[in-house]
């Protein structure tokens, strides 16, 4: 299927890898100039984008220099991808919350929320001059704040309201707003050494192999497996291309069946 995304511009952020990475590969193979942001610039990054800007998307000084560089390296911005998320605060652990201090809570909203914020209102003037779409990255945290550190599913649960409210208000101006809702996804973050993954499996005394081998099982995976980055990044170029024309304000989940509700 031909996305009609050739010739069309793209900010990612977080896109240095996985996730991100597999978002800004796939936009480029589509014909998309991307433009991506990350605190650490890879290689892979660097192969595939029009530009890649190091910084730090955290606050709103890094995100409106973001989307200034795209600007000047672009001349306007057709497709947002508001991927960045997580950080090594998640690696923190998981005690309750009067156990949590108020910086692990104050940093993870200042990256999974508040930089997309300051990203998405930075470039908002160009996306609805070309009338572009806006994808935000979310989890299956936002659908079960019970899991994961304190705070994390939290802020993206505040990630798909805020979505929900951008669909609202720039619909009638032609701009669509969607969100792309992962579950566990084959990144770093679950296979790396220094990762989640490896973290739990600590945790839990066996080997992260065998951890990750157990998973679906764990987590209730109907399919069987956990998806894998370029699956994602699949679901979010369908979602902001033109063939998803009509499709405003909704939460695509992929986690293979993790979650049970409607």
């Amino acid at each position: 299927m031909d996305l009609g995304l050739n010739g069309k511009t793209a900010v990612v952020t977080g896109a240095s890898r996985g996730i991100g990475l597999a978002i800004a590969e796939t936009l480029a193979a589509e014909g998309v100039r991307v433009v991506g942001g990350a605190r650490t610039i890879t290689p892979e990054l660097e192969k595939v984008a029009a530009a890649a800007v190091s910084v730090d998307l955290s606050g709103s000084g890094g995100a409106r220099t973001l989307i200034d560089a795209a600007l000047e390296e672009l001349g306007g911005i057709d497709i947002l991808i508001n991927n960045v998320g997580g950080g090594d605060t998640e690696l923190l652990g998981f005690a309750g919350v009067l156990e949590t201090p108020e910086e692990q809570w104050r940093d993870l909203f200042d990256l999974n929320l508040f930089g997309v914020v300051a990203a998405t209102r930075a470039a908002l003037p160009s996306l609805i001059e070309r009338q572009g779409a806006i994808v935000n990255v979310s989890s299956i945290n936002a659908h079960a704040p019970s899991t994961g550190p304190v705070g994390y599913s939290e802020a993206k649960a505040a990630l798909k309201s805020f979505g929900k409210r951008l669909s609202e208000e720039l619909g009638p101006k032609g701009v669509r707003v969607n969100t792309v809702s992962p579950g566990v996804t084959g990144t770093d973050i679950w296979r790396g050494e220094a990762g989640l993954g490896a973290k739990l499996a600590s945790m839990s005394g066996v080997a992260h192999e065998d951890f990750l081998a157990a998973v679906p099982g764990q987590f209730g995976i109907a399919s069987g497996r956990i998806s894998e980055a370029a699956e994602v990044a699949a679901l979010v170029a369908f979602v902001a291309s033109a063939r998803a024309g009509n499709i405003v304000g909704a939460d695509f989940v992929i986690d293979g069946g993790t979650l049970k509700t409607a």
